[in-house]
């Protein structure tokens, strides 16, 4: 999907909002002939299609059919309902302490009071943590966080050239990706482990199993949306700290305000800002008539500050209540992954402020959106500290 014109530059990019919002109120339904797609930008018509799954399908591309982001029902409960008994919420509460400890460690690793943010702390995190999940070797991290960059990593230019690479990385990424999990999955049927591939081949609802296909692109789905999301998450959050020092002041005297603070990062800075479906049959978004097969962009980032649904949505507010976000979708594709996301930024961010004083941006560092229509963050954000 090529970026949206209206977001043409670094700087639209790095603080889209604004334009989001003007686009929400002019056209708040309209049709791109350019990206041969409807973009959509309200609260109350994002919410439509997300939720209304037997109008606005998710079946699309190669992957329709074994992955949940791609599949509608019957098949994507059945699905959901197996992988959710590796998601229950003592299941991922169970991490917590795995959690503050690889914080912790990636806190001690900072030298001199700086860090990049995204690669010594946001990304590793989550990598770590899900390969653990999944029974990953420990010396296999490294694999796990170069195969997640090249999965979400988008085109340096609109150039031929630079999506044929891309494209071209990312399969053999997901030929290496299959040919590993294949192999993990055949150790683990054979002795089985205390981790999530284990739990998933032994999971069984009236009968029935997830295949090896099935299993192995759950695999590569985790790997690849959970850690894209928890890190964008964490360094957002920390990126709000730096442009608004008054809420790291305010979170070290009220600690028990950081899983307020990650809600609000959420809807304010949210780490993924638009989901693509796909129209079923005709039908009418407002005053717009939508074609059978027609693409459509839900405009997450524009909904959550959408004036008909939050007083005041502009502002950052600490502790708003209620927080009717859609940064984790909405229906049945709501993120399977949100407690475990939510987890790791509570406990990441309050470790970040709880061991640091100020944490100031780089000054003479420029932050590189990421080059992607749906995701909301930078490539890099380097920060200084002082130790406490």
């Amino acid at each position: 999907m090529l970026l949206m014109p209206e977001l043409d530059t670094t700087s639209k990019r790095l603080l889209p909002f604004g334009i989001l919002s003007r686009l929400r109120e002019e056209t708040p339904v309209r049709y791109d002939k350019v990206r041969n797609c409807w973009d959509v930008f309200g609260y109350d018509h994002v919410h439509r299609v997300l939720k209304d799954y037997a109008l606005f399908s998710s079946v699309r591309g190669a992957s329709a059919g074994t992955s949940m982001l791609y599949t509608d029902p019957p098949k994507h409960a059945q699905l959901r309902d197996l992988v959710n008994k590796a998601f229950t919420p003592r299941e991922i509460q169970a991490f917590a302490p795995r959690i503050e400890a690889i914080a912790g460690d990636l806190l001690d690793r900072a030298r001199g009071g700086a860090m990049d943010i995204v690669h010594d702390f946001a990304t590793p995190l989550p990598v770590i943590i899900i390969a653990e999940m999944l029974g990953a070797p420990q010396e296999d991290r490294e694999r796990f966080k170069h195969w997640s960059d090249v999965l979400v990593e988008s085109a340096a230019d609109d150039s031929d050239e630079a999506f044929r690479a891309v494209i071209e990385r990312r399969q053999q990424a997901i030929a290496e990706l299959t040919d590993y999990f294949a192999a993990l999955l055949e150790e683990r049927a054979k002795q089985p482990r205390e981790d999530l591939i284990s739990l998933l081949l032994a999971a069984e609802i009236d009968g029935e199993r997830l295949t090896p296909r099935e299993l192995i692109s759950f695999c590569i789905l985790l790997l690849a949306a959970g850690n894209e999301t928890t890190t964008n998450l964490i360094t957002n959050g920390v990126r709000l700290l730096t442009e608004r020092p008054e809420l790291q002041r305010e979170l070290r005297r009220q600690p028990e305000a950081v899983p307020d603070f990650v809600e609000e990062t959420l809807r304010y800075y949210p780490p993924i800002v638009a989901v693509g479906r796909v129209a079923k049959e005709d039908t009418a978004i407002g005053d717009a008539a939508v074609k059978a097969g027609d693409q459509i962009i839900a405009w997450v980032g524009a909904a959550n500050r959408d004036p008909a649904k939050f007083d005041d949505p502009e502002s950052f507010v600490l502790g708003r209540k209620p927080n009717a976000h859609m940064s984790f979708g909405f229906g049945i594709h709501f993120c399977l992954g949100a407690p475990l996301a939510r987890l790791e930024a509570k406990l990441a961010l309050g470790a970040l402020l709880a061991r640091t004083g100020e944490i100031r941006a780089l000054p003479d560092a420029e932050l590189t959106p990421i080059p992607s229509s749906f995701v909301f963050g930078v490539k890099s954000h380097p920060v200084t500290f002082e130790a406490r």
